[in-house]
């Protein structure tokens, strides 16, 4: 399950990044936080409250 968030995290945040150089900055930053909630090496949508591993 990590290994398929990180993969989804880095995809989003690549995507985020191509889409700033686009010149849409809101979707942009949009797409990057939502890689960086996404991935498990932070805070994580998909773990409950205090469930961190």
């Amino acid at each position: 399950m990590g290994m398929l968030l990180w993969i989804a995290a880095v995809i989003l945040v690549i995507v985020g990044v191509v889409t700033l150089i686009q010149g849409s900055v809101v979707l942009g930053i949009v797409l990057i936080v939502l890689g960086l909630l996404v991935g498990p090496g932070g805070f994580s949508i998909f773990n409950g409250r205090g469930s961190r591993v």
